[in-house]
């Protein structure tokens, strides 16, 4: 008991210098005279988010509903605030019962269901409705956010009627907690070293980031000798990033229900802001247009066989099959736009393309 009174306190010390942090943050001006000071102040910050986050030593088992495998081609984390409908939507779009209720809380635990789409099984995750405060731990906000960034796509869930409030609201918090949405990784390279100081270079003009910035954060984080390239025009919250190194870059597909009860204006705003799909759960419509865009989204294209992410080779293909097939194959036969002509035999390295279709040849 004392132990856990002692993890409290920790706390929400923490929780008092992330609001002191981010209080003064908030009352200084930006310009050329306060970059050094935020830029140490944003350093600070997400010191400070990272340790409100580490799981305690003895926090035990995981909540119920939580530990979920990972099945299928690729994982989809649906997302949003009590009662937006993820329920009913993962009703229509799996055959998986999640209990659907016009009142906040109606899921507890992480409930998963799959949607067949193009010869393709997405394992989609209705998670529970999570709040604003869920970075700080509250509720099972942080168990949440520990399996959403496991996702190779975040649906984010979102209220028509409700505006950008709640859009705002959630993108803050997975920001706080390292999740960056519809980004690349900032083209930075990073190298820490036994010694020589600060090697800092730049291949862009920078007008973010200066090398005395740079230098600045880096002692925040003890960080006396590296090398630093910048190969492009990033902020101190990239670099930040770079250098904590456990972000992870997604992409979200924001999806607004309840369409049916807003404005035909509205619906229009919405539906050509980026990324964006609007849909009716309640009275089922856009719902294939929902699934097409989710589909360019995710990081795979299919074979006849299954699906394969990003460019594949053989090689990779073999040890997906089976993690012995590769040290069996003697080549394959390939039918598809990889070949000069079908079919063509090719060795390990050859590299798939779309809807090509393969025959392996065994030893």
């Amino acid at each position: 008991k004392a132990y856990h009174l002692n993890v409290f306190l920790m706390k929400m010390g923490i929780l008092e210098k992330i609001a002191e942090i981010e209080r003064e943050i908030s009352r200084t001006q930006k310009n050329k005279a306060t970059e050094y000071h935020l830029g140490l102040l944003k350093a600070k910050l997400a010191k400070y988010r990272a340790q409100l986050l580490e799981p305690s030593k003895s926090a035990g088992a995981k909540g119920e509903g939580f530990d979920v495998m990972k099945s299928g081609d690729a994982r989809v984390a649906l997302i949003g605030f009590p009662s937006v409908g993820k329920s009913t939507f993962l009703s229509l779009m799996t055959s998986t019962e999640s209990e659907a209720a016009s009142y906040e809380f109606t899921t507890l635990t992480c409930i998963p269901g799959v949607i067949t789409y193009k010869g393709a099984n997405i394992q989609l995750l209705d998670l529970p409705g999570i709040i604003e405060g869920a970075a700080q731990g509250k509720g099972r906000g942080r168990q949440v956010i520990a399996v959403a960034r496991t996702a190779d796509v975040v649906i984010m869930m979102l209220d028509a009627t409700k505006g950008d409030v709640q859009r705002e609201l959630l993108e803050k918090e997975l920001e706080s907690v390292g999740i960056r949405l519809n980004r690349p990784k900032p083209n930075i390279y990073f190298k820490p070293k036994k010694g020589g100081g600060l090697s800092y270079n730049s291949t862009v003009p920078l007008t973010h980031c200066s090398e005395k910035l740079v230098q600045l954060i880096l002692h925040e984080y003890k960080i006396f000798n590296a090398e630093v390239l910048f190969r492009e025009d990033s902020t101190p919250d990239e670099f930040i990033d770079v250098i904590v190194g456990n972000r992870v870059y997604m992409p979200c597909l924001y999806v607004y229900n309840k369409v049916d009860q807003i404005s035909i204006e509205e619906v229009d705003r919405l539906a050509h802001r980026p990324n964006s799909v609007v849909i009716s759960c309640g009275m089922k419509l856009n719902l294939d247009y929902l699934l097409e865009q989710l589909w360019e989204d995710l990081p795979f294209f299919c074979s006849s066989i299954f699906i394969i992410h990003g460019c594949a080779s053989y090689f990779f293909q073999c040890h997906r099959i089976h993690r012995t097939l590769a040290s069996q194959f003697k080549y394959a036969l390939v039918w598809g736009t990889s070949t000069k002509y079908s079919p063509q035999r090719v060795g390990l390295t050859h590299i798939m393309e779309h809807e090509d279709v393969i025959q392996i040849v065994k030893k």
